[in-house]
Formats: C-alpha cells, sequence, structure tokens
C-alpha cells in the first residue's frame, strides 16, 4: 500500500502597504507544526480584506478604488487575471456568491454595497449594481453615517447581508441571479450602538452568527426562507470577552471551524481571542475560552483544519503570532517568535487540491 499523501496548504496574508508596495504575501504552511515560510509576495496597494471563491480556485482582493482577481494555481501562487473599479471608496470587505457568479465589495467610508459580476474564468466582468445606504447612527463621533463592514450570502444562496456597523443593522437584499440586482428584502436590528460588523453562517446554512464590535458580543439567529422572505429570529447573545477585559475593546474578527463544531473570534484592545463549542442541533454557542494574543490590533484570525493551530494577524503592531491549541484543556500556547507583516489587514490558510 503507498502511503496517504500529505495535504498542502498556503497562507495568503494582506496588508496595507503605505511604504511597499506588495500587499499580499503568499506562505508555504506546514499543518504538522503550525509553521510557515515566506514564498513570494504580490504587488498591489493596501489590499484591506482577501477572500477566496467557493469553487476555492480564485482569490479576490480590494484595492485602493477597485478590486483584483487572481487565478489560484495548483502550487498556490497567485496569477493575476484583471482588476476593475467600484465607482466608491476603497472597500474593506470582497466576498461571492456560492456559484462564483458575482462579486460583493462593502464600503466602510461611502457606505455602499457594490456588485460585480464574473466572466467564467473568475475574471471580473462589470458593474452590475451599486446602492448606497442612507440614515443617520446614534453615536455622533464616530457612527454618525453608515457604514457597511461586511457583505455575505446567506448559504442557500438566495440573500445577501450586509453588516452596517453605523446603523447598527444588517440588511437582507434578495439576488436577482440574471441580472446581479439587490432588492431590500428585510433588516436585522442590531442593540443601540452594538456596531454589527461580520456575519457567518453555519454550515448547514440554518444559523447566522453576527459580531458587535462596541458591545463586544456575538447574537446567534436562526434562519430559514418563510413565504418566500427571509427569517431571522435571534435565540443568543454571547460576550466576546472575558468580565475583567481590556477598556476600549473592539470585537473584530469571526471564524467557524472547517467541521462546524466551533465559532472564534478576535477582540482588539483585549488584545484577545475567544474559542466556543457551537451545538450544531441549536446553533448555540458556550465559550470555552478568551486568552491574549502577544499582539496588538488582532484584525484577522485563521484557523487550521484540524483546529490545531491559530494564527492572528495583528494590525497595530504589524506582526503575525502563532498559537498551539488544546480546546478539550481550554489552553492556547504561544508556537515560536511571531513574525513581522506591516499593518496586517486578512489571513487565510487554504488548502491546495491533491
Amino acid at each position: 500500500m503507498t502511503a496517504a499523501k500529505k495535504a498542502r496548504y498556503v497562507v495568503y496574508a494582506a496588508g496595507y502597504t503605505r511604504d511597499n508596495k506588495h500587499g499580499i504575501r503568499i506562505y508555504d504552511f506546514d499543518s504538522g507544526t503550525g509553521r510557515m515560510e515566506y514564498r513570494n509576495e504580490i504587488e498591489i496597494s493596501n489590499p484591506s480584506y482577501i477572500s477566496i471563491s467557493h469553487s476555492g480556485k480564485l482569490l479576490y482582493s480590494i484595492t485602493d478604488q477597485g478590486v483584483h482577481a487572481y487565478k489560484i494555481e495548483s502550487d498556490g501562487s497567485l496569477s493575476f487575471l484583471n482588476r476593475s473599479g467600484i465607482n466608491g471608496m476603497r472597500g474593506c470587505y470582497i466576498s461571492t456568491d456560492y456559484e462564483d457568479r458575482f462579486l460583493f465589495v462593502a464600503g466602510y467610508h461611502d457606505g455602499k454595497v457594490t456588485v460585480l459580476s464574473l466572466n467564467k474564468d473568475g475574471s471580473i466582468k462589470k458593474i452590475c449594481e451599486e446602492i448606497y445606504h442612507k440614515g443617520f447612527g446614534s453615536v455622533g463621533e464616530r457612527n454618525f453615517m453608515p457604514h457597511i463592514d461586511c457583505v455575505k450570502m446567506t448559504r442557500d444562496n438566495k440573500y445577501l447581508c450586509a453588516t452596517d456597523v453605523g446603523m447598527d443593522h444588517v440588511r437582507v437584499y434578495r439576488l436577482d441571479h440574471s441580472t446581479g440586482r439587490l432588492a431590500l428584502a428585510d433588516i436585522i436590528r442590531s442593540e443601540i450602538q452594538s456596531a454589527p460588523h461580520q456575519i457567518k453562517f453555519s454550515l448547514d446554512g440554518r444559523f447566522a452568527y453576527v459580531i458587535h464590535e462596541m458591545k463586544n458580543i456575538i447574537d446567534v439567529y436562526s434562519y430559514s426562507e418563510k413565504d418566500n422572505s427571509p427569517n431571522f429570529e435571534k435565540i443568543q447573545t454571547v460576550s466576546t470577552v472575558n468580565d475583567y477585559h481590556a477598556g476600549n475593546t473592539a470585537a473584530y474578527a469571526i471564524q467557524l471551524s472547517h467541521d462546524g463544531k466551533h465559532m472564534y473570534c478576535s477582540n482588539a484592545g483585549d488584545n484577545s481571542v475567544s474559542a466556543f463549542d457551537r451545538n450544531e442541533k441549536t446553533g448555540k454557542l458556550t465559550k470555552l475560552f478568551t486568552l491574549p494574543i502577544s499582539g496588538d490590533f488582532p484584525k484577522d484570525i485563521a484557523i487550521s483544519e484540524d483546529d490545531r493551530y491559530l494564527l492572528s494577524i495583528n494590525n497595530e503592531s504589524s506582526t503575525i503570532s502563532f498559537f498551539k491549541m488544546d480546546l478539550k484543556k481550554k489552553t492556547i500556547m504561544m508556537n515560536g517568535p511571531m513574525m513581522k507583516f506591516h499593518s496586517g489587514n486578512c489571513i487565510i490558510i487554504h488548502k491546495l487540491p491533491d
């Protein structure tokens, strides 16, 4: 019998460029040690977020005034396909629908949702929808206007959810798959001054998880479609931090484990990461721990496929920190020295095809 072939992984990390033109770096990730080795870098300006298509064959990135499309080669390297403008200010989040036919961009600075159609090869075709959120928020110093932080499709691929950190709600749009146009179908209203930042769905699509920056909470919703309309019902609210957390803490990144049994989030200010058990039947979360990540402003986190390793990209300290996790013992341990990465925004562990 031949030995099983070891799975191959790469890490894609993105950050603000400033004096460095290469905003995306590619690393080889060792799933046995939880460490990574630098391989290559991509010239791009200020990639505030990157995302991989559901096919696993394409990577999309925010850049100044637009978006870039890349083909992921068999070895994990990136080949540039094309670039498109978005008729607005630089976005902060990017994602695709589950058929990889449309690309969605969230605009924090201008409160705009942009939809772009994609060609069959994954390159960007054209803008097919632009929607500006309107209104006034509740906090004059910060949330005086719409700020869209995240755009994510429901897993049934019917509705686009746009979290608005400035307006304290999530707008739910019905997607027209023939035109890429959006129609408002529902609004999920969060607590006042809670600032909904990102939304994630369970693997079966039955539950939604909304992380809130200012109140440091995750709201859990059941999701279904009734009478051709989306139906979200809140079933739980959990804290992302300990009772003794640092002041000016902002709950930030939220990630679901590969098997759907755990949820993770990061907390800026408190500079910590939290892990939760997730009940697959009820969707509810049970906190396992909230522990420090030894960096400043953990803007994004990545979890290995086996839940053994966690990577934290820390924007203010310009570092990536490495941890070995033991969920049964509810602990994390530093896994070697930190790595320098200037003003990091986003980090992804990607499994390559056999």
